[in-house]
């Protein structure tokens, strides 16, 4: 497994940053190779990705969420193998520093030299400063999922299409 440690600060409060994160479906927004993400419960999101040419589509599963703190996550399905987190730290009432930290396994030779050059480091760099531009120019989140995620916790609801909503209770 490789690892990739990237880090930025955000002219936005805490809660504004996280909010915006928890919108998995507008990733390909601002995250270069990745084509569409569905968010298929509170839980799971499918992925399609085009990295260097090489087409990934792979199933996710957050093992832990924790409003305004962390979102971590693993691959559960599909053919490309990671885990990761990143996290949210308040620098003061309105700035934030945005921290992710990946593990994956690079496959076939486009992913292995990507990898041993560094070119993914700098697209998870490259990355971050677009969410970075993204969350500051938009003045607002474009939506919010506050729920709490622990470990082994058995997942609740769907939402097909949309914006991701915490589910309905009764």
């Amino acid at each position: 497994m490789s690892m990739v440690k990237e880090s930025i600060d955000v002219d936005v409060p805490v809660h504004r940053a996280y909010n915006q994160w928890t919108q998995f479906e507008d990733f390909p927004t601002f995250m270069a190779g990745v084509e569409e993400v569905r968010q298929l419960d509170d839980r799971h999101c499918h992925w399609k990705t085009k990295v260097a040419g090489v087409r990934r589509e792979f199933d996710t599963e957050i093992v832990d969420q924790l409003p305004d703190e962390r979102i971590s996550w693993r691959t559960v399905a599909g053919d490309a193998k990671q885990k990761g987190v990143v996290t949210f730290q308040p620098l003061d009432e309105a700035h934030t520093r945005v921290s992710l930290a990946m593990e994956f396994e690079p496959e076939g030779m486009v992913e292995r030299t990507g990898d041993t050059t560094g070119l993914l480091d700098l697209s998870i760099r490259a990355d971050l400063r677009r969410f970075k531009g993204y969350i500051e120019d938009r003045g607002q989140e474009t939506g919010a999922w506050r729920g709490r995620i622990t470990p082994g916790e058995a997942g609740t609801g769907t939402m097909p299409s949309g914006k991701w909503e915490p589910p309905h209770t009764g």
